[in-house]
């Protein structure tokens, strides 16, 4: 499609913060562009996309931004994902297989693991997933996310959402779970997610995929490359029995009705204690399995009572009209950013362009600023350089097509994104 380019029209002012020696420490941009101005190419009932440059510390960039009304009940939005959470595909391939009209990507994810040989990245998200009202996986701990380093004050239990109510907002969600046997009763701290806290349990369900569970158990709270636990256990659940046991976190795809619980430190000993008497010693289960288990998990809200239909992990950069203090206003990238307007009835899903005029980005400061100057309230920060990705299906098209430039010259498989859907 030919490219309608716009100037962003905003003005860039120095901001200055003194140091002990007095030195100039950054720049951000500030501005008056018209708040929430949708003025773009409609997409479908409800969503439009837009395109322009912005003026930014270290060059212009290219913005690309879909507006979302939540106000029009043909439009809803969902996490996109590619049925799996230990799993990765390109956006359009997971827009296109929900059937989404538009979308961006999402949370980061665990991409390598250079530190661990013979690990494999499972490519699961850093932060919780809900989809569809389920939710599918928890907040890994701080130290073990990938990613640029979080702001003050935020976590890798952020998250973005829409409610029940349809209704977008920011908050956190925690893991509350418990695993429950004829011995008592023990914590569960982990939920489909790629590492578990140091002495832990964590459940793996048919959601997590065919991925290797040994990484949940390497790297600490505070340090993700320190090495993988030597002192784990694995107790596997089904219809409520335990089926079977292993030292070493096991592979391969979970059954419907089957959760895998493995522990590291404490966890393992703990899992020991509580079902090594109950297995025979040729190590083959009874009839019907070992002794009862129930496993509850479920994710909760720290601030908002109304139920999440879909959320997903990043970080907030902006809240009630502020920036978060602390945030970093040096190192430009391309970034994916959603902002949040109108009471979280109307959103603005903005991912920069990767080309190589425009490939000087944002700094997270400056992404505050231009999701203000765009009209939101609160915004939040989604994983960025070669993941940022922003789709939409051209008028009459019948999918959806890659309106920005991903700065990798092709588009990068992730864990997941937001999807834009219309019944329209």
């Amino acid at each position: 499609m030919t490219r309608r380019q716009k100037r962003f029209g905003v003005a860039r002012a120095a901001l200055t913060l003194l140091t002990a020696l007095g030195a100039l420490a950054s720049a951000a941009l500030v501005g008056a562009a018209p708040a929430g101005a949708a003025q773009g190419t409609p997409i479908a009932p409800g969503v439009t996309y837009d395109e322009f440059d912005i003026p930014a510390a270290k060059g212009t960039t290219h913005a690309h931004v879909l507006t979302v009304d939540l106000r029009d009940p043909r439009v809803r939005l969902d996490l996109l994902h590619p049925g799996a959470v230990a799993a990765r595909a390109t956006v359009s391939r997971q827009a296109i297989a929900q059937g989404a009209v538009a979308g961006v990507n999402g949370d980061f994810f665990n991409i390598s693991e250079t530190q661990h040989p013979g690990v494999q990245a499972t490519g699961a998200s850093v932060g919780p997933a809900v989809a569809r009202g389920r939710a599918l996986k928890a907040a890994v701990p701080n130290g073990q996310r990938f990613g640029p380093a979080l702001p003050p004050g935020t976590s890798t239990e952020d998250v973005f959402g829409v409610g029940v109510d349809r209704r977008a907002r920011m908050d956190g969600l925690g893991l509350a779970g418990s695993i429950r046997t004829s011995e008592g009763s023990l914590p569960l701290r982990g939920l489909n997610q790629y590492a578990l806290p140091v002495g832990s349990i964590g459940a793996f369900t048919a959601q997590w995929g065919d991925a290797s569970r040994v990484r949940a158990t390497c790297g600490t709270d505070t340090d993700r490359a320190a090495p993988c636990s030597t002192d784990t256990y694995e107790v596997t659940v089904r219809h409520g029995r335990v089926v079977s046991a292993a030292d070493t976190p096991g592979r391969g795809p979970i059954a419907a009705g089957t959760t895998v619980l493995v522990g590291r430190e404490a966890g393992a000993q703990h899992l020991r204690k509580f079902f090594a008497g109950e297995r025979s010693e040729m190590g083959v289960p009874p009839a019907g399995g070992w002794g009862r288990v129930t496993v509850r998990h479920r994710l909760v809200a720290a601030k908002s009572r109304v139920p999440f239909r879909f959320a997903l992990g990043g970080y907030p950069v902006l809240d009630d009209g502020q920036p978060l203090p602390g945030l970093d206003d040096r190192a430009s990238a391309v970034r994916t950013a959603v902002g949040i307007a109108d009471g979280g009835r109307r959103l603005l899903l903005l991912a920069l362009d990767g080309a190589p005029e425009y490939r000087t980005g944002l700094t997270i400061a400056e992404v505050a600023s231009v999701m203000r100057e765009l009209g939101s309230v609160d915004a939040f920060s989604l994983d960025g350089g070669g993941s940022s990705t922003l789709v939409a299906r051209a008028p009459g098209a019948a999918a959806v097509s890659v309106r920005n430039h991903p700065s990798d010259g092709v588009e990068r498989p992730v864990p997941n994104g937001i999807g834009v859907f219309s019944t329209g």
